[in-house]
């Protein structure tokens, strides 16, 4: 079994509040290096819930069983939203 690790939903909440048992998430990580990289977003420690600076890696997404998401962690501002957006349409060419 792997660890525990933290993830953005990406997916509009109609979805996520449906019956379908999957979620579209992007991966969270603590290599902050990675921040530099096209469309990744730098997620403050303060501004998010996490225990430290992290990067949403838009270029991970990946679609997961509900039962897989353990807790809330908290949420993002507004700006960092539209970045994660942005970074979304970036990778997916939108």
């Amino acid at each position: 079994p792997g660890y525990r690790r933290p993830v953005l939903v990406v997916q509009d909440d109609t979805f996520t509040q449906s019956r379908i048992n999957t979620v579209i998430v992007v991966i969270i990580t603590s290599n902050i290096q990675l921040a530099e990289a096209p469309g990744n977003v730098l997620l403050p420690q303060g501004a998010t819930g996490l225990s430290r600076d992290s990067v949403a890696n838009v270029s991970q997404i990946l679609t997961v069983d509900k039962t897989f998401l353990v807790e809330c962690i908290g949420s993002l501002p507004s700006g960092l939203q539209e970045e994660i957006d942005d970074g979304l349409r970036t990778i997916l060419y939108l």
